[in-house]
């Protein structure tokens, strides 16, 4: 397949699969637990293929400051899901991160961008907004929420550049699962003083099929990344929220209300712009 066709597609389908993975966060009753066995498995499903790729050398530190913040992600995340409602927060995290994204990449960093990108990314980043009119969310939830979307911007604009560092895209993406799994258990342990290995006994066998997930989702968009450009690529991810509100409607019993319904238009029409 054309690369030009081929990242926009693994990027798309990068998100739905990754709202699966918040879907299977949010309904565990313990989040720290339950994000500790996502990445840990992940981590594990993967040691075994350091074997195979190469060390990612000029990589390394991109995959370092990948792992710092994806801590911070996961923490945020998790705080913003106790504090809130799914359908209430996940759209703000999601549409804060493209936004701040084409900032960092093309307002800071000066990769290229067309005005129907700009305008695509533009469109998809508001409509995650438009799909919380109504909904309330506390102070709490919001604050937490917003500082999630700004660190999902800023690891993806981190590993944009690190997966195009290493020798292969796929020694970044193995060698950066088992850092970052070892990095968010030994954080989450620490938190909650060795509490969570009691809380995953009882919560694993989800987190371990959403821990497979994650490979898949966060491998797809590496992938992208790594012959695609960082922040339409970014955008399209969240062309999940399609996805997320059929979860939320299907399995959680939410309603689709206008707002839900003009946002999910806005997403596609974004998508759309920047397809062309």
């Amino acid at each position: 397949m054309n690369p030009e066709l081929l990242a926009p597609a693994m990027m798309i389908a990068s998100g739905s699969i990754h709202a699966v993975v918040n879907a299977i966060l949010k309904g565990g009753r313990d989040k720290m637990a339950g994000r500790a066995i996502i990445d840990g498995s992940s981590a594990l499903i993967l040691l075994p293929a350091t074997l195979l790729v190469p060390l990612p050398a000029a990589a390394w530190p991109w995959i370092a400051g990948t792992a710092l913040v994806h801590c911070l992600y996961l923490y945020s995340l998790v705080r913003t899901f106790d504090a809130s409602d799914y359908s209430a927060a996940y759209p703000i995290l999601r549409g804060t991160a493209p936004l701040v994204t084409a900032a960092l990449s093309i307002g800071l960093l000066g990769e290229p961008a067309g005005a129907r990108e700009l305008a695509g990314i533009a469109l998809i980043g508001g409509a995650m907004f438009v799909m919380v009119l109504g909904r309330h969310i506390g102070r709490a939830g919001l604050g937490w929420a917003l500082l999630t979307g700004l660190t999902i911007a800023g690891y993806t604009v981190i590993d944009a550049h690190g997966v195009r560092a290493a020798p292969t895209p796929h020694s970044y993406i193995v060698w950066m699962f088992v850092l970052m799994g070892m990095s968010t258990v030994t954080m989450f342990a620490l938190l909650s003083r060795g509490a969570i290995f009691a809380s995953a006994a009882r919560q694993w066998r989800p987190g371990v099929a959403a821990g497979a997930l994650s490979i898949v989702t966060y491998g797809l968009a590496l992938l992208a990344l790594a012959i695609g450009p960082t922040a339409p690529l970014a955008a399209l991810r969240e062309t999940g929220m399609v996805t997320a509100l059929v979860i939320a409607t299907l399995f959680l019993g939410e309603k689709v209300t206008r707002g839900r319904a003009l946002g999910v238009a806005g997403i596609l029409a974004g998508a759309v712009l920047i397809l062309l």
